[in-house]
């Protein structure tokens, strides 16, 4: 199978969406260039499990112009943008095997099918494709000589195998990149998600009570931007410092189980399970709003939920309305998968710039260095991270002053004092 995609006839739609993004990605757009004269991924097999957004299909455009062989599944059943996977198939000859909406049994079925082209390297969002190479198609990780991992929640299963000592391969955490997550994660998720959100429902954000769970650099960037948009803006947290964070940020510090009560949107952005639970589901008011941005949707514990309603119906696209025994009514958006890409078009360009930057470098270097490196997941080089910085500068428009030789010595000396 070289392609399962919606319909091809969407290529044309896609080809042109694909353009307007990369209008807005010029770190990108030098890679890429260098690609196409040094050809550093040339004949290399790379495998990608990733959201099949325009975005997403630069860096594919970037590998293959690098000399790679690329094929690619989605992250997520419900992210994929199904005219920009025709465009890839059609016009750039790549796999690509994701269709918005698949169900659980087709989402695997993609991933093997990436798996099925033998990858020499990986590219993850999520873990999903390492994690079934160890698993279920063991026999090839042999063949598999590094990868990279996008997501907090793949970066946090990663290193629970390398802890485990049953990692195979080594993998570079692109995650963990400060032109990663200082800018993706915040700037990113946190526009997005309010964009799914209000796509989602056509509701004021302003005066209502809006709660995030959790306030890593995703939940910063989304109680920043749903505090912008008028919300009175309620943060949950398991850890002292980042509450303590939040509240220095002027942001109300409670738990759960309080936030409930009071709530009119609750948005999850942890990375862990059941961040809301069927005790609190039964404390929500009438009309309650429920989504998650963590990368799966096991931050909603939609199985009580369901058993906490009498029934369901959808009322709107993307909104699941479940109606309790009491006469309450509490709506779930996207089935509780990433909203910003479920109702909506995912990060904005020119933030997915430096995160794809960094996959294409990082692939680079891995290819470059994973036989040396050991069986672990390892961070971004510093050179990498800080090239993506100057080069998103200089894109922009923006210089910035230089340390004089007299200001590095004194950086360096421990002989001069005051």
């Amino acid at each position: 199978m070289n392609h399962d995609v919606k319909d091809l006839k969407l290529a044309k739609d896609g080809r042109l969406r694909i353009e307007w993004a990369n209008q807005n990605m010029p770190v990108l757009n030098r890679i890429k260039k260098r690609f196409e004269k040094e050809k550093p991924l040339k004949g290399k097999r790379i495998g990608a499990c990733l959201h099949v957004t325009t975005e997403t299909a630069s860096l594919m455009q970037t590998l293959k112009a690098g000399g790679a062989q690329v094929s690619l599944c989605a992250s997520n059943p419900l992210s994929t943008q199904d005219d920009v996977a025709a465009s890839l198939v059609k016009n750039d000859k790549i796999a690509v095997f994701a269709i918005k909406g698949e169900n659980n049994k087709t989402y695997y079925n993609h991933i093997n099918a990436v798996i099925d082209k033998k990858p020499q390297y990986t590219m993850d969002d999520g873990a999903d494709l390492v994690s079934i190479l160890h698993s279920e198609r063991s026999e090839l990780i042999d063949l598999v000589q590094g990868g990279t991992e996008e997501t907090t929640t793949g970066v946090i299963r990663l290193k629970s195998m390398a802890a485990d000592r049953v990692l195979k391969y080594p993998i570079i955490a692109v995650n963990d990149a400060k032109t990663k997550h200082f800018f993706d994660n915040r700037y990113g998720t946190g526009q997005s998600t309010m964009d799914g959100i209000v796509r989602a429902t056509n509701r004021l954000i302003a005066g209502s009570i809006f709660v995030v769970c959790g306030y890593g650099w995703c939940g910063r960037g989304l109680a920043m931007r749903a505090r912008g948009m008028g919300g009175n803006v309620i943060v949950t947290e398991v850890d002292p410092l980042t509450a303590l964070e939040a509240v220095m940020d002027g942001f109300s510090v409670m738990p759960m189980k309080k936030a409930a009560r009071v709530g009119d949107f609750f948005c999850t952005v942890t990375g862990n399970i059941n961040v809301i639970r069927k005790e609190h589901f039964s404390l929500m008011k009438d009309g309650a709003i429920v989504a998650n941005s963590g990368h799966f949707n096991v931050e909603l514990d939609l199985a009580s939920l369901g058993e906490l309603a009498k029934s369901r119906r959808m009322i709107r696209p993307f909104v699941e309305e479940y109606a309790m025994a009491d006469g309450r009514c509490i709506n779930v958006l996207g089935d509780g998968r990433l909203i910003n890409l479920a109702a909506a078009e995912g990060h904005p360009s020119s933030v997915m710039d430096m995160s794809f930057a960094n996959q294409a470098l990082c692939i680079e270097h891995m290819i470059a260095k994973a036989n040396s490196l050991a069986l672990d997941v390892h961070p971004v080089p510093e050179k990498i991270d800080t090239a993506i910085a100057k080069e998103k500068l200089v894109s922009m428009g923006i210089k910035i002053d230089r340390l004089t030789r007299e200001q590095k010595q004194y950086l360096s000396s421990w002989t001069i004092g005051t």
